[in-house]
């Protein structure tokens, strides 16, 4: 059984960005999106016009400066490399306990596994969700334009 990480956030989040669960290469690094080949700290820090910050207290200081939660919606399961088709037995995080602690009026699933989650286990949370492009390697269909509008269109 693989083990995901605690969430990132503070009291005023703006957006929670919710991915899956944490690939290989994260969990050997033990902190979110840690492949450089993923897309998501390219994007997010670009949306700012912030370099990538490179330690994890560095990336975590920029989330809550930027006042954006970080999560996956699976806490634990069994998963085969990274892959979220072959997700297994998983335990789901409770969502709407985080939601509702940090304040985030947006939640921005990366991809759809973490939306499918989401829509199985916290329907109430679909009114205040958008399903966005993975920023995972595997995906080719990744639009950072539709990143940056999202992010926008939460407020930050």
């Amino acid at each position: 059984m693989e083990q995901g990480f605690a969430p990132v956030y503070g009291k005023d989040s703006r957006v929670l960005i919710l991915g899956s669960f944490p690939s290989v290469k994260s969990r050997a690094v033990g902190f979110y999106y840690g492949n450089p080949q993923n897309r998501f700290w390219k994007t997010v820090c670009g949306y700012f016009g912030e370099p990538v910050p490179e330690s994890i207290a560095e990336k975590t200081e920029f989330l809550l400066r930027r006042k954006i939660a970080l999560w996956d919606a699976v806490e634990s399961c069994e998963i085969q490399g990274s892959s979220d088709a072959s997700i297994r037995d998983e335990s789901v995080a409770d969502l709407l306990s985080l939601y509702k602690a940090c304040g985030a009026s947006a939640i921005l699933c990366n991809g759809s596994k973490s939306y499918s989650v989401l829509e199985r286990h916290y329907p109430e949370l679909l009114s205040v969700t958008k399903k966005l492009s993975s920023t995972s390697p595997a995906n080719p269909r990744f639009s950072c334009e539709e990143w940056h509008r999202a992010l926008k269109g939460a407020g930050l």
